[in-house]
């Protein structure tokens, strides 16, 4: 049996939910071979659960917050195929939950500490970088963490802008004289999965500001100023990386990383399946057990249990989901799932449930009935 969950946010981490499945599995029977992959989906704890699959190592760092302010960050360094590769979190620098709800304005946040992590990186040593871009409290296309690596942008009267994406409908001019080169040409992995354009009804300012903190008449002004920083992109580096899939996701930051760097946008969940090693985990495999906080139509959506899915549908083994709470179990179990199942083992507050004690007792009574009751059917 191999467990593959994401973290149960505000509970337990990916890790955690598979030592504790894990060891309820193996209570059943040692004859059971149980693994534990840490998972994620490309969102805030991405980084933590690759390092931690690896046996990385994690670097803290101080950087600017969205709002200027200092922050401790971190990221991994993992050994993928022989390269030190650093893996790390937007959200960990520019993230959302940075930022207290009465401060949140994507008209003045900036991806700044991002490129800076991505430099402290690049310090450490690590020339490969794996980035996930969940989670973000801004929407200045990326200017912010370009910034950090070097390049300026400029108004009509060659002043360098002001932090955030209300500040780009005034830019002019973008100067690479002094970008940081050798960062930008490496080999870069952004991990999207979102697939909206940078502007328009369906790109960054309409769909994620309003959760950022942005009003009607924000989301307006911060959607035309990214059509003005994706022309005057193009005209920079004759990349039109506007309507690419997924050049909206992080306000923008997408496309900041098509338009300056090499970078791949990458689906968030199938990377780290590659990253863990998880074909090569589940080609022996009688069965397998995912699952995330709480289960819904969403989950269909790139989540980590779809990704999951996806992979264990073409090798031809089971797949079963568990979560703290279940919404919509019908049309988790269309999509193909061998059933879907809540981890709490009765009536409780949702305070208890994610008490990280009992939180982990659930997994492994859980997990344990699951496995017992399959691998009875199995043999029968």
């Amino acid at each position: 049996t191999v467990v593959a969950c994401d973290s149960m946010k505000g509970s337990l981490s990916s890790d955690e939910v598979a030592r504790a499945a894990c060891e309820g599995i193996r209570g059943i029977s040692m004859d059971i071979d149980a693994v534990g992959l840490s998972v994620a989906d490309g969102g805030e704890g991405t980084a933590r659960a690759v390092t931690e699959a690896l046996g990385g190592r994690w670097i803290g760092a101080t950087v600017c917050g969205p709002l200027r302010r200092e922050v401790k960050a971190a990221f991994g360094v993992v050994d993928v195929d022989g390269h030190a590769t650093a893996v790390l979190d937007m959200a960990s620098a520019s993230g959302l939950t940075l930022i207290p709800a009465e401060e949140r304005n994507p008209a003045v946040t900036t991806t700044y500490g991002t490129g800076q992590l991505i430099v402290k990186a690049w310090e450490y040593g690590c020339r490969r970088f794996v980035i996930g871009i969940g989670g973000s409290a801004t929407n200045d296309g990326g200017k912010g963490m370009l910034e950090a690596l070097g390049i300026r942008f400029l108004d009509g009267d060659g002043r360098p802008l002001s932090d955030g994406g209300a500040s780009l409908a005034r830019l002019a001019r973008i100067d690479t004289s002094e970008a940081r080169t050798d960062i930008l040409s490496s080999d870069i992995t952004v991990m999207c999965d979102v697939e909206n354009p940078l502007c328009g009804t369906d790109g960054a300012s309409a769909v994620y500001g309003p959760q950022k903190g942005a009003t009607h008449q924000m989301v307006e002004e911060l959607d035309a100023a990214l059509r003005r920083f994706a022309d005057v992109a193009a005209a920079t580096t004759g990349r039109d990386v506007a309507g690419i899939p997924g050049a909206g996701a992080a306000g923008g930051l997408g496309a900041g990383f098509l338009a300056f760097t090499d970078a791949q946008l990458r689906p968030g969940i199938g990377t780290i399946l590659d990253i863990v090693g998880f074909d090569e985990a589940i080609a022996d495999a009688d069965l397998v057990i995912t699952g995330e906080g709480r289960i819904d139509s969403q989950t269909l959506s790139g989540k980590v249990p779809m990704g999951v899915l996806r992979r264990c549908q073409k090798a031809g083994v089971p797949v079963v989901a568990i979560a703290g709470a279940i919404k919509e179990a019908d049309k988790v179990t269309e999509a193909g799932f061998a059933g879907v199942f809540a981890i709490p083992t009765g009536p409780m507050t949702l305070e208890e449930a994610m008490k990280r004690d009992v939180a982990i007792a659930n997994v492994k009574t859980t997990c344990s009935q699951i496995v017992k009751l399959f691998y009875t059917h199995h043999r029968s």
